[in-house]
Formats: C-alpha cells, structure tokens, sequence
C-alpha cells in the first residue's frame, strides 16, 4: 500500500505537502498573505498523527477550506483506496512512538 501510496502521493500531494510529506514552508502555523494557512508538514512533524483514519480522509474529501487551508477536494478525484494509500505513504514517514501514540489516540477510527 506504501508504493501505491508514493505515486498517489507524487500525482496529486507532493507539489504542497513535499515529495516526502515534509511540507514546503517552514512556519505552516502562520497564516499566509490570503489568510489561509499553507500546507502542513504530514511526515509526523506537524499535527497529522492528531487525527484519526476517519478525519484524515474527510480532509482530503472536502478539501482544506473547512479547515481554513486552500487543498482542493479529492472526494471525486480519487477512489477510496488511492486516499488510504496515500496516507499510507506519508505515515511512512512516522517514527514508531508517533504511530503508537496515533494508534492509542484511536488513529484507526
């Protein structure tokens, strides 16, 4: 699911989050010029591993304006599989500790 995740990540993730989910601007917590907040880091790094299975995929349905970020909706864009793969792939990138804290956190919910 990993390497399925990488290329789903690369097509449609890696021009605002980073090619290894790292993010792209340094201070994501500071909103930008338009007011929205940029893209966070998903490589553990940031706040991601707060969320559970169910949240991460409503983000990526919805898009980030909810969220007061400017990520488009991938709802239509991309099959549920392609989304799970793809978060796969930047929780690949999560040191052991941040994925059990995210599994006791109820992260697969």
């Amino acid at each position: 699911e990993v390497d399925a995740g990488k290329q789903v990540f690369q097509q449609h993730c890696a021009s605002c989050h980073g090619r290894e989910a790292q993010g792209l601007v340094e201070d994501w917590q500071q909103r930008q010029p338009d007011g929205s907040l940029p893209p966070p880091p998903l490589n553990g790094s940031a706040h991601a591993w707060h969320h559970p299975l169910s949240m991460l995929l409503q983000v990526i349905n919805q898009g980030g304006a909810p969220y007061g970020g400017n990520m488009p909706a991938f709802a239509e864009r991309l099959f549920v599989a392609e989304k799970r793969a793809a978060i796969a792939f930047f929780q690949s990138f999560w040191d052991q500790d941040t994925y059990q804290q995210w599994l006791q956190m109820g992260g697969t919910n």
